[in-house]
């Protein structure tokens, strides 16, 4: 499915007798305690507010970018137009690496597994969904897979390893309703498996190539949208079987639901979305996990403000209308910066008019 097809709870005080060191039934040093609790919450979240910001990069296209990855000293990004850029000098200067003939592909995850290894996946009906493979740092390119569905749609790929991935599809015509579930095992040659049964109306988003994430070496987990969708389906057997769980992400029209989702660790995850028809609204754009994927809840605060099309591990959430950041596995959130992109990956970033940027954090006071 393509995204363009793409503060603590307060302390209650019991009023009670009165004893030593209390004023009114409430205990002064109760009271200031809480008081500096709440001081070094807001202080804390200053400093992680004013220690980060986007910094522009130019990057001399003016193509829709959706992949970015980042590896060792080079830099990978993607977008429409067949467009792929590299850059081994911290985006001073881009290169242009794409595979020859492919000016009328929109290419939405780039994935680079070591410093010569990339994997590059572009996302369309049909045969415009296709992956493509370079060991030698983009001088060439192997044209791995291409999509035989006619109303086929791929959306994102993840990968363990050099030579084990996924690749998730929305659930093809003639498919039994289910999702597109591709699998490699010696990073060349792609397998169909038998992918897990999809609700009416739902699919997934192309929007940042982040609507699948892997870990370790078997476990997958991807989320879906769609007035049927905002689940999260998971694998740890490389995807040959999956579990689903709902989430509390809005799913109330064909443009909403999860677009992305990382873990920090096997419990630990954050599944951002929303509805990217409405770039500016923060109803339903966030759910949390604590046990692997079993379960799914919205943190108790504000969460990101506005649609979020990608998150990552370290809880950097990104979307059009801004950035956002949360140091406690996505419970809290705060705004870093109203500059928005389309995907993220490590400290760097892409979106439409050939935007990229890097994050640092700001200059010492």
């Amino acid at each position: 499915m393509s995204s363009n097809k793409v503060v603590a709870k307060g302390t209650i005080f019991a009023a009670g007798g009165s004893t030593g060191g209390t004023t009114g039934g409430l205990s002064i040093t109760l009271v200031l305690t809480t008081m500096m609790v709440v001081w070094r919450l807001f202080f804390a979240l200053g400093l992680l507010a004013a220690a980060q910001s986007w910094i522009p990069i130019t990057s001399r296209t003016t193509a829709n970018l959706r992949g970015v990855s980042a590896n060792g000293q080079a830099v990978w990004v993607s977008g429409d137009k067949g467009t792929v850029l590299k850059s081994i000098d911290k985006g001073m200067t881009w290169q242009s690496v794409a595979p020859r003939g492919v000016a009328d592909l929109d290419f939405r995850d780039i994935e680079a597994v070591d410093d010569r290894t990339v994997f590059l996946m572009s996302s369309g009906e049909g045969p415009q969904s296709r992956i493509y493979k370079t060991t030698d740092g983009g001088a060439s390119w192997a044209l791995l897979a291409t999509n035989l569905e006619p109303k086929g749609f791929w959306d994102c790929m993840s990968f363990w390893d050099s030579t084990h991935g996924i690749i998730v599809g929305d659930p093809a015509a003639g498919a039994d309703g289910r999702f597109t579930i591709m699998t490699t095992n010696d990073g060349a040659t792609w397998q169909k498996l038998k992918g897990p049964s999809a609700n009416k109306d739902e699919g997934a988003f192309a929007a940042s190539g982040s609507c699948v994430f892997t870990r370790g070496t078997r476990e997958a987990w991807f989320g879906t949208g769609g007035l049927g969708g905002a689940r999260v389906f998971h694998s740890d057997d490389s995807g040959k079987s999956w579990s689903v769980a709902k989430t509390p992400v809005r799913h109330d029209s064909s443009s909403a639901g999860v677009f992305s989702l990382a873990f920090s660790d096997a419990l630990h995850g954050i599944a951002v979305g929303g509805d990217y028809m409405k770039p500016d609204d923060s109803a339903g754009n966030v759910a949390i996990t604590q046990d692997g994927g079993k379960t799914w809840v919205a943190p108790a605060g504000p969460g990101p403000d506005g649609f979020r099309s990608a998150v990552s591990p370290d809880g950097l959430a990104t979307g059009p209308s801004g950035t956002d950041k949360s140091s406690d596995g996505g419970r809290t959130w705060m705004k870093i910066s109203g500059e928005g992109y389309n995907s993220l990956s490590a400290t760097w970033a892409v979106g439409s008019n050939g935007r990229i940027a890097t994050l640092a954090p700001a200059a010492p006071r």
